[in-house]
């Protein structure tokens, strides 16, 4: 019988579905994009999502949303450190992710505009890691430092509490795809919200990977729904839903305006993270989570 070999055969390249209420379905379009490698080569194929997907993600993230809001903040802290161990267990493969795809920009080393420093792909899964940690201690610290015991005549107590909006729409930035995913998910999570994330569009492999990631982590299913495509064709949708209750993407030029004009004709917030340096201690501020949380005044008598 004839055998193969290792010259006459062809790679089977994976093709990524996406996430959605914890399972993987593919587009409900059939469509899916090819990612090549540095070299211009076929990596692998991604999902292409359509705007009936994203009507099922949203519709997702609405029923899990109250139940997560409703959990106590030590466990949405211990959930998120959680898939911060997950991703320390696939560090390699993550590495391998970024730089598959972008290895032209990590030979030449973008550069960090406070620092100074290079972010190579395996700083970027550290700093990835590192700032899924601290968002997770923020988690049962966030109410305390955003709320407030307010001053009042009367006999009341008066209290100022932070609540989770709802459900939100990440859209991650181009560069840099995990740490940039990371650093507008984590905000969003860890105070009660569900999410919709549009991934990368030049590289969304590191998304891909962090939806296998948390299919097997301890996030209920729908707090987290991943979709992969052309922001051109999800943005518009995103800025028109009516069930989407704000926004935190990285956009500019008219994806930003579309998403402002979203926001006008349908009162959802929308949060622009345009021109930023991930690795800043800026994007671990109290002040990220503080955009997507509604503030709930509560009156109480004061004993006598």
């Amino acid at each position: 019988m004839p055998t193969n070999t290792t010259t006459d055969r062809l790679d089977i390249l994976k093709t990524y579905k996406l996430f959605i209420d914890g399972k993987f379905p593919r587009s409900e379009s059939g469509r899916t994009t090819t990612i090549l490698n540095s070299k211009g080569q076929p990596l692998a194929y991604t999902s292409r999502a359509s705007r009936k997907d994203l009507r099922e993600a949203v519709e997702s993230a609405r029923r899990a949303q109250a139940t997560w809001a409703s959990s106590t903040a030590y466990l949405r802290a211990q959930i998120i450190y959680r898939i911060a161990e997950m991703l320390e267990g696939r560090r390699a493969e993550l590495i391998e992710s970024i730089h598959s795809v972008a290895a032209p920009i990590a030979k030449s080393a973008k550069k960090s505009k406070s620092s100074g420093k290079s972010l190579t792909p395996a700083a970027e899964v550290a700093f990835s890691i590192d700032r899924l940690v601290h968002y997770a201690g923020w988690a049962d610290k966030f109410s305390q430092v955003l709320g407030c015991n307010n001053p009042v005549a009367g006999p009341h107590y008066n209290f100022t509490v932070p609540e989770p909006t709802g459900v939100v729409a990440v859209i991650a930035p181009d560069q840099p795809p995990l740490l940039g995913l990371v650093s507008l998910l984590a905000p969003v999570i860890c105070s009660g919200n569900a999410t919709v994330l549009i991934s990368s569009q030049t590289n969304p492999l590191p998304a891909v990977l962090l939806g296998e990631i948390l299919a097997t982590s301890d996030v209920p299913a729908g707090v987290v729904n991943i979709l992969t495509g052309d922001h051109a064709e999800l943005i518009p949708f995103i800025a028109g839903h009516r069930d989407i209750d704000a926004v935190h993407g990285a956009a500019s030029g008219d994806s930003a305006t579309t998403l402002r004009a979203g926001s006008a004709e349908n009162i959802k917030r929308v949060v622009i993270r345009d021109s930023i340096e991930y690795t800043s201690s800026e994007c671990e501020s109290a002040w990220w989570i503080e955009p997507f949380v509604e503030m709930k005044t509560i009156w109480h008598p004061a004993s006598a």
